[in-house]
């Protein structure tokens, strides 16, 4: 039996491999929700190449050694339960964080300490735990402006990182310029609420 990714998830595939239970000469494929909240999707194909797409949490294919995959809904309970273990063994879900920055600069505003205090905080709590630093600026300026702007903003999250004794070498940064706008403008638009850092704790 193959299970071919139809979307761009992780968690999804991820569980549904951890949850593949295969006892000869039957396997079954369960689909876990999403953390986030977003949909997902992944195709269940048998030997004789005859496939059915799981598209709702908790849908359940079955396959025997040479029939079709047999789909049903599978009750959440059962499921937590006839697989604890592996569900025990699924990393904690990524944790989403955001500081901003006055204009033109790399000078954090006041509120944003709370959100760095609460990041680390998260970080240091997980073993192994490693945080993606990934800087936005608004569209005032120019491209490669904005470029190194961000990449300095993110450079310097990650530097109050390190300076709170966590690990530099499990920090990475990333710099997106005025790539990925939160709120969508023209250009040369002063957005407080683009002018910021988006932390990752995974």
């Amino acid at each position: 039996m193959n299970v071919r990714r139809t979307a761009s998830f992780f968690i999804a595939v991820l569980s549904a491999a951890l949850l593949a239970a295969c006892s000869t000469p039957v396997t079954r494929v369960v689909l876990l929700p999403q953390s986030d909240g977003t949909s997902s999707a992944v195709v269940v194909r048998s030997n004789n190449d005859a496939e059915e797409t799981l598209s709702v949490p908790y849908q359940r294919a079955t396959t025997a050694a040479r029939g079709a995959p047999v789909v049903d809904q599978a009750d959440p309970a059962r499921v937590q339960a006839d697989y604890k273990v592996l569900f025990d063994m699924l990393p904690p879900p990524v944790l989403h964080y955001t500081v901003y920055f006055d204009v033109g600069g790399s000078v954090l505003t006041g509120s944003s300490q709370i959100a760095m205090n609460e990041a680390l905080k998260a970080a240091m709590a997980r073993s192994g735990g490693e945080i993606v630093v990934t800087g936005h600026t608004d569209t005032i300026g120019s491209g490669p402006r904005n470029d190194e702007l961000s990449r300095r903003r993110a450079q310097q999250v990650r530097q109050l990182f390190v300076a709170r004794n966590f690990p530099p070498e499990r920090i990475e940064v990333v710099g997106r310029g005025e790539r990925d706008l939160a709120v969508r403008t023209a250009d040369e638009v002063d957005e407080p609420r683009n002018r910021r850092v988006t932390i990752e704790v995974r």
